[in-house]
C-alpha cells in the first residue's frame, strides 16, 4: 500500500477569533460617579490586575493615553477615558499593590504615569513570551498559543483620540484584558516549568524601573532620506524644516508625519526653492494644507539658505560605542575575531534555552565587549561589565563563562571577519 501523501492529511480546525467580549462591551467611564463605582469593584476583587492602555499614535503629537482598560478577578472590564474631567487618585490607589499584567508593557507604562498610575509589580505577557520561546509574540498569537483562541486585531492602528469611540473600537479595546489574566497564569507554568520564570521576573522589574531614554542630540537626523543628501547646506534645510515641524504639530497636537511627510522635508531640501511659487511645485506643498503655511515653511528654508558656513550641521555625532562592526577587520582585527567568537557562543546558549539572541544579551552589549573586553577578560571582570551595562543576574550567570572563552581564546580559533 503506498505512503499517503502528507498533502492529504486534513487540516487543523480553524482558531475561533473573539470579536466581542464575552458579557458585552461596557461602557465608557467619562463621569466621577461611574468611576468611583469601579473602583469600588476593582477594590472588591482579588489577584493581579490586567492594564492595557490605547494611544492614538501616528495621529497626536504625543504619546498620551486615549483609553484605559482595567480587569480584576471575575468583575467587570472598566474602559476609562482620561480625557474625560475624572479624578483618578482614587483609581491609583487601588492599582498600587497588585501585579499589573500588560502586553508589551514598556509601551503602555510611560502613558500611564503620566496618568498617576504606576504599579509596584509588572508581568508581561510579550516579553514572557519571547522568554518562554514562542515564535509569535503579539496578544493575538500569544493568547491563541495558550487559550486556543484569537483577538480581532483589526482596530490597533485606530486614531484612540475621536470622540464619541466606536461601538466596534471599544470591543476591541475590551478585548484586549479580557483574557489577559488567564494567558498571565498558563504563560506563568509554561516559564516556570522550563525554568525561566525567575528570569521573567527579573525582566519585568527591570521594564518598570526602566529610565527614560535621553532625548537625542540632534534628532532631526532621523529624517527618512536624509542619509542621501551630502551637502551641509541641504542638511540644514531638512534641520531648519524639521524643526518648524516639530513646532507646529506640538502646537495643532498633530503627529509630525501628518503635518508634514519626510518625504516633502528632503524634496525642499534637494530642491531648495527661494519663492512660494517654487515651493508649491513640490509634491506635498502643494496641497491646501500646506499652501496655507507655504510663508512658514519658506521662512524655514530661508533661514537655512542664509546660514553662513560655519552654522551649517557638521558630520552626524559620533556615539560612545564602537564603529560599525564592517570595518572591525580593517581597523581592529583582534576585535573582529573576538566577535566572530562571542556572537556564535550567544546564539548557541539561545538555541539551548529557547531564547531569542538578543534576550541572552543586548546586541550593543556584546559588540562593545568585543571591541573593548576588560583586562584581564576573567570571569570577575567580565561579570562586571556586564552588570554595568543593564545585564540582569540571570544573564550574568548565564553568559559569563562562555564569553570568558571566547574572549580569551586564541585569534586563529574563528573567522576573523565580523558580519555587520
Amino acid at each position: 500500500m503506498p505512503d499517503a501523501d502528507p498533502t492529504d492529511a486534513p487540516e487543523a480546525p480553524p482558531v475561533p477569533v473573539l470579536s466581542a467580549p464575552a458579557g458585552g462591551t461596557p461602557p465608557v467611564v467619562v463621569d466621577q460617579a461611574a468611576l468611583d463605582a469601579a473602583v469600588d469593584g476593582l477594590a472588591a476583587a482579588e489577584g493581579p490586575v490586567a492594564v492595557d492602555a490605547e494611544r492614538a499614535s501616528g495621529y497626536r503629537y504625543g504619546q498620551s493615553a486615549y483609553l484605559v482598560q482595567v480587569r480584576r478577578g471575575e468583575g467587570p472590564t472598566v474602559l476609562v477615558d482620561p480625557v474625560a474631567d475624572l479624578d483618578l487618585r482614587g483609581l491609583a490607589e487601588v492599582l498600587d499593590g497588585p501585579e499589573w499584567v500588560l502586553h508589551a508593557a514598556s509601551q503602555d507604562l510611560p502613558c500611564l504615569a503620566e496618568l498617576g498610575l504606576r504599579p509596584r509589580r509588572v508581568f508581561d505577557t510579550e516579553l514572557g513570551a519571547r522568554l518562554a520561546g514562542l515564535p509569535r509574540v503579539g496578544l493575538a498569537a500569544v493568547t491563541e498559543h495558550y487559550l486556543g483562541v484569537g483577538l480581532a486585531k483589526e482596530h490597533s492602528a485606530v486614531d484612540w483620540s475621536t470622540r464619541p469611540l466606536k461601538a466596534s473600537w471599544l470591543a476591541y479595546a475590551a478585548l484586549d484584558v479580557e483574557l489577559l489574566l488567564q494567558v498571565r497564569d498558563r504563560l506563568a507554568a509554561d516559564l516556570a516549568e522550563q525554568g525561566k520564570l525567575a528570569w521573567a521576573e527579573e525582566e519585568f522589574e527591570a521594564v518598570r524601573t526602566a529610565a527614560p531614554p535621553p532625548p537625542r542630540p540632534e534628532p532631526w537626523r532621523r529624517t527618512s532620506g536624509v542619509h542621501k543628501l551630502r551637502s551641509r547646506r541641504a542638511q540644514a534645510v531638512v534641520r531648519s524644516l524639521w524643526q518648524a515641524r516639530e513646532q507646529l504639530a506640538q502646537q495643532r497636537d498633530v503627529s509630525p508625519g501628518r503635518v508634514l511627510p519626510d518625504s516633502a522635508i528632503v524634496a525642499a531640501a534637494t530642491e531648495q526653492p527661494r519663492t512660494l511659487t517654487a515651493l508649491a511645485a513640490l509634491p506635498v506643498f502643494s496641497g491646501p494644507a500646506n499652501r496655507r503655511h507655504g510663508r512658514y515653511w519658506l521662512d524655514a528654508i530661508s533661514e537655512a539658505l542664509a546660514l553662513p558656513d560655519s552654522a551649517l550641521p557638521g558630520p552626524p555625532p559620533r556615539g560612545d560605542g564602537p564603529p560599525p562592526p564592517r570595518v572591525w577587520s580593517d581597523r581592529e582585527p583582534a576585535a573582529a575575531a573576538r566577535l566572530a567568537r562571542v556572537r556564535p557562543a550567544l546564539a548557541a546558549l539561545a538555541e539551548q534555552h529557547g531564547l531569542p539572541v538578543e534576550n541572552v544579551l543586548t546586541p550593543d552589549t556584546a559588540r562593545r565587549l568585543a571591541w573593548e573586553p576588560p583586562e584581564p577578560a576573567d570571569a570577575d571582570a567580565v561579570a562586571a561589565f556586564l552588570r554595568a551595562r543593564g545585564a540582569r543576574p540571570w544573564q550574568v550567570d548565564l553568559v559569563t563563562g562562555p564569553l570568558v572563552e571566547a574572549l580569551t581564546a586564541p585569534d586563529d580559533s574563528a573567522p576573523t571577519a565580523a558580519q555587520p
